[in-house]
């Protein structure tokens, strides 16, 4: 299987949106994304052609209680 996607913020929001997620609100740049099964947010900056760095983005797949298999999978399409 390939490495985690290197994508701009928007294409992480759908991914995180097909896992369940939905967006909240939008502060600026900032999609805040929420769960009906936690009090978890999600906070994903959408820069046009503008990668997220793969810090934050391995923080937001363990926030969202996700492997990165598993978030693969939802990236990728099931």
């Amino acid at each position: 299987m390939p490495g985690l996607p290197r994508a701009s913020g928007d294409k992480h929001v759908s991914s995180f949106k097909a896992a369940g997620w939905q967006v909240n609100h939008i502060e600026g740049s900032h999609y805040i994304l929420i769960n009906d099964q936690s009090d978890i947010h999600l906070s994903i900056h959408v820069h046009k052609n503008k990668a997220l760095g793969i810090g934050l983005f391995k923080k937001l797949i363990s926030k969202a209680g996700m492997t990165n298999e598993e978030y693969m999978e939802y990236f990728y399409g099931k």
